[in-house]
């Protein structure tokens, strides 16, 4: 028996002039993993809301057709109704999380749902454990990295032991080895997992069955070989590998960026950077790396003014425009035009080229909020570009995009180096093309040359 059934799904959000998602039949088998790919904005995402029931109660709008989740309609049975059976973890774990410390948090969910109290820490333990992060028990979850954040979110789904697990991008953020862990952990927990992803690779590795949207329509159901043989002939970027690509040579020029023996720690006797050496000249796109919580971040907030480093250990030559993590928290305008005019003097037309160039234009109109996740991280790059920094800094700025954009972001990243900026990507795609690729251990920083 199906543990989910969809029949004829097809959903409006409220002031939509479309759906998000059209006339959507699928079954969920118990036991299997399914893997939802496709382009930003393509329904992938609603579909994870409407399993988790979220659709349509949390979000209104129009709703037709069926979702039944182990026999209940979610049109008569609310979210909290199927808490237990269902877990999710979402794109932005930021806006999930409700407790102070990340052992309370993955307990959280253990007691609303009655866990008798002499199970809930061995379980809490357990989960933590899955994902090698017992060592965050203890840790404020508003000082972890969006990473470390991640595996707290999934901590918190797995402990409860749901037969549907529901993951929205669940590796945008982590390194390559917790990405793995953490995809590898779902798979053996023996529940249903449906998990959206726009690495496919990695999706490809470990699912059973692949799920192609597109325009909020289903365009393929088939087995993970079948899937990608159709993938291969039909949208060849899901399938290609790459590894550190090197981005063309150009000639550098003068350093738009130097740190020099930069330290800082965010509570005494705690560094979370030592001795750190960084040089970023025009021209060039440099990527920083490194695993969850070795500073990434950080770094990226002290070059770019956002925190100020104990001794004077950062030259800046010109502006510099940061993008963060999950900027649709940062986006305070009505219109994705005016949100990205703000940083110009409300300059439209400046504003509207910008729009052009990340693929948003038809888009000026909607409001932020409106966008899926990778259309809001595009957004966010308009409005840090068009004030034209002489240093560019981006952390994970492919979260949420999809294969194809993530190649014109990477193109465009590359032009506008070329016209005489620096770029400083943080990120976790090994992919990601750049001139130099810069490694960021615990305590020392390595050119990788």
């Amino acid at each position: 028996m199906a543990l989910a059934t969809v029949e004829r799904l097809t959903f409006t959000y409220p002031g939509a002039s479309s759906p998000a998602l059209r006339d959507v039949s699928l079954t969920l088998e118990p036991g299997e993993v399914v893997a939802l790919l496709g382009p930003s904005g393509s329904g992938k995402s609603t579909l994870i809301r409407a399993l988790a029931g979220l659709v349509p109660h949390f979000h209104g709008g129009r709703f037709a057709g069926r979702v039944e989740i182990a026999g209940n309609d979610t049109r008569r049975t609310r979210p909290a109704e199927l808490a237990g059976t269902v877990a999710t973890v979402f794109q932005d774990p930021e806006d999930q999380v409700v407790m102070a410390l990340a052992g309370n948090e993955v307990a959280f969910g253990l007691e609303s749902l009655g866990t008798p109290p002499e199970e809930i820490w061995p379980r809490v333990a357990d989960a933590l454990g899955r994902l090698d992060a017992v060592h965050l028990a203890e840790r404020r979850t508003a000082e972890l990295s969006g990473g470390e954040l991640q595996r707290v979110c999934l901590a918190s789904a797995l402990a409860v032991r749901p037969s549907l697990l529901l993951l929205d991008e669940p590796t945008s953020q982590l390194d390559a080895s917790g990405a793995e862990l953490l995809l590898d952990e779902a798979e053996r927990g023996g529940a249903t997992v449906v998990f959206s992803e726009q690495r496919p690779e990695r999706a490809l590795e470990v699912a059973d069955r692949v799920l192609f949207f597109e325009c909020g329509r289903l365009v393929l159901d088939a087995p993970n070989g079948e899937a990608r043989d159709w993938l291969a002939a039909n949208r060849p970027a899901y399938v290609r590998e790459g590894e550190g690509e090197q981005a063309p040579e150009t000639p550098a020029g003068e350093p738009v960026l130097a740190v020099r023996g930069l330290g800082f720690a965010y509570h005494s006797g705690v560094p979370v950077l030592d001795e750190v050496d960084l040089t970023v000249h025009r021209g060039e796109v440099v990527v920083l790396e490194g695993p969850n919580g070795s500073g990434k971040t950080t770094l990226a907030k002290l070059v770019s003014g956002l925190l100020e480093p104990a001794a004077r250990s950062v030259e800046r030559q010109g502006s510099v425009a940061l993008l963060l993590q999950d900027p649709g928290r940062y986006l305070v305008r009505e219109t994705a035009l005016d949100e990205v005019a703000l940083a110009v003097g409300g300059d439209v037309t400046r504003a509207r080229l910008a729009l052009e160039l990340v693929g948003l234009g038809w888009a000026e109109d909607r409001h932020p909020r409106d966008l899926s996740s990778g259309e809001r991280e595009r957004l966010g790059l308009a409005a840090v570009a068009v004030a034209d920094p002489d240093l560019l800094v981006l952390d994970e700025p492919t979260r949420g995009i999809d294969p194809e954009r993530k190649a014109e972001l990477a193109e465009w990243l590359l032009a506008y180096a070329r016209a005489g900026h620096g770029v400083l990507v943080a990120t976790h795609d090994a992919a990601f093309p750049a001139h130099r690729r810069v490694s960021l251990a615990e305590e020392t920083i390595a050119l990788a040359l």
